[in-house]
């Protein structure tokens, strides 16, 4: 049976896009499938008691070089988005939209692109509905669905479910009840599937 090493993400982190890229690699030479686990990374450091590194002046001037430094060691295309912090918590709810649609696949891609590959303003509603609409979404009827109550509650569940299985941060892969966060832990998380 393939075991599934669960992402735990939001696209608000440059390091969960790193993240992500690298894990799509390996999920193609390795026995293991992504389970996209959405979470809401700002209430997740809410209920962490954590304050996030974009609102500490050294440690956000340190994560610009940090990622850029990343992504050019494992060949990224990347670029730190000028309008960071983004405003993801509509998206997260879309992914779970997306998940229960079965395009979770191209939707992540494509949002995660449009914010750390490609720069782009996604806090502005015009440029969202343009990436909506090249993923063939009607935008109007996507944030509808996305921002309905029953998805609102479920990202939220999902974000207090990570916090009691100990996960404060994105990204966090999980196996084996095991927990490894940072994009840098990800090879413990791929060995973890081979035990």
């Amino acid at each position: 049976m393939t075991k599934s090493i669960e992402f735990y993400f939001d696209f608000s982190s440059p390091y969960a896009y790193l993240g992500y890229k690298e894990i799509k690699k390996l999920e193609k030479k390795n026995p293991f499938k992504i389970k996209f686990m959405p979470i809401f990374l700002g209430g997740l450091h809410k209920s962490a008691g954590i304050t996030p590194a974009a609102f500490i002046d050294i440690k956000s001037k340190y994560m610009v070089k940090d990622t850029k430094l990343v992504a050019d060691k494992k060949n990224i295309k990347f670029s730190f988005n000028s309008y960071f912090p983004i405003k993801t918590v509509n998206f997260m709810r879309g992914v779970i939209v997306a998940i229960e649609d079965n395009f979770e696949k191209i939707y992540i891609e494509k949002i995660f692109d449009a914010i750390w590959k490609d720069g782009l303003n996604m806090n502005d509603s015009i440029v969202i509905n343009k990436v909506l609409k090249n993923i063939d979404l009607n935008p109007e009827t996507f944030l509808t669905k996305a921002t309905n109550e029953k998805i609102k509650e479920k990202l939220k569940k999902l974000t207090d479910d990570a916090f009691k299985k100990g996960i404060f941060g994105a990204p966090t892969f999980s196996i084996n009840k095991k927990n490894f966060w940072g994009q840098d832990r990800l090879l413990y998380a791929v060995d973890e599937v081979k035990k």
